[in-house]
């Protein structure tokens, strides 16, 4: 069986896309189970009855829940840099350079970006009911750990540099040009609506505590209520799935053009093979002209200059050559006019 005629460009191609498309699937697989275990999760609010709830359950332990509240500090909350009123839990500070670097291949300045320092600082912080009633708190155990860090921007600003003459001559010799500093302060602030997902526990001396899940599962720290986290999370995975069906189907078209490539090359040389029956049987190997060795006459194949003129090259119409000569062209053009051969039949001398 003849191989398929796909060409390198081809072969790398499909190789690309169905690598591609396995990572997109894997990722998607990933993030759908992660949305399953949250679907499933059950759905608590920080109140007073959560002590009792899970004193009735065995081991004192919720293996992965969803938890609402508002994060309130367990000591002494840090204070913003640049606004003294507000308060938070965590803290990042965030300084990044911005420059142009020259591309020589594409003959233009791409931006680019480098941290050039990044702190976070954390106080330990529990999670409360909204009622000013209820007293229970929940200790949110390794807040770092969790997917995301459920952070605000609370304070941006991009300084640009001042440049010289000479400055800017050593930028274009260089073919690095800065645009400046980005300094910005994220945090999440006393007070905010955060909800935990992940594994709630009763430690012996009745604390109650929101720590990551003891079987490696996803531990969730968002702003907001579960729901939104569960939108966003969905919009993602759709995102995976879309690109993995993506490259799927760009690898299936691949391979169906090599097998419509395959399909064609196949039906080319039935119709040589059909061809070259209908000459044989018309011609006979006693009929055709002479070997080589003869004188060539005025009929003479232009070719091999042995063989008579015995096929008619269509579209064009020119008798030139033999059949055997036409079989052995290296493209299917006529040796007169160079046209394109549709077909090719045999050549009636009464």
């Amino acid at each position: 069986m003849d191989a398929l005629p796909v060409t390198s460009g081809e072969l790398l191609c499909l190789a690309s896309s169905l690598a591609f498309s396995g990572l997109f699937y894997y990722l998607y697989r990933k993030k759908a189970k992660a949305l399953a275990r949250i679907q499933e999760a059950p759905k608590l609010q920080v109140d007073d009855g959560l002590p009792d709830l899970l004193s009735a359950t065995s081991g004192q332990c919720l293996h992965y829940v969803a938890l609402e509240g508002i994060v309130l500090p367990a000591k002494a909350a840090l204070s913003s840099q640049h606004h003294e009123e507000l308060q938070g839990v965590i803290q990042k500070l965030v300084l990044k350079e911005h420059q142009l670097i020259w591309n020589s291949l594409a003959r233009s300045w791409n931006e680019s970006e480098r941290v050039v320092s990044e702190q976070v600082y954390t106080v330990p912080f529990a999670l409360a009911s909204p009622s000013a009633e209820a007293v229970t708190r929940v200790s949110v155990e390794s807040p770092l750990r969790a997917v995301r860090l459920p952070l605000e921007t609370v304070f941006e600003r991009f300084q640009h540099p001042t440049h010289g003459f000479k400055d800017l001559i050593s930028h274009y010799l260089s073919g690095e040009k800065p645009k400046g500093l980005l300094e910005t302060e994220e945090m999440l602030r006393v007070g905010a609506s955060l909800t935990g997902i992940g594994e709630l526990a009763m430690h012996p001396d009745g604390t109650l505590h929101l720590q990551p899940p003891a079987d490696g599962s996803n531990y969730f720290l968002h702003l907001g209520d579960w729901q939104t986290l569960l939108a966003e999370m969905e919009s993602v995975s759709s995102f995976w799935k879309g690109a993995a069906v993506l490259c799927g189907l760009t690898g299936v078209a691949v391979i169906l053009y090599a097998l419509c490539q395959a399909y064609q090359q196949r039906r080319q040389k039935q119709e040589q093979e059909q061809q070259r029956r209908e000459f044989e049987a018309l011609w006979g190997s006693g009929n055709t002209a002479t070997e080589s060795g003869e004188d060539a006459s005025e009929d003479a194949c232009i070719i091999c200059l042995t063989r008579p003129r015995e096929c008619v090259l269509l579209c064009c119409g020119h008798v030139c050559c033999c059949f055997r000569c036409y079989e052995a062209l290296p493209s299917h053009t006529c040796p007169i006019c160079r046209s394109p051969i549709d077909r090719v039949v045999p050549l009636y001398q009464a």
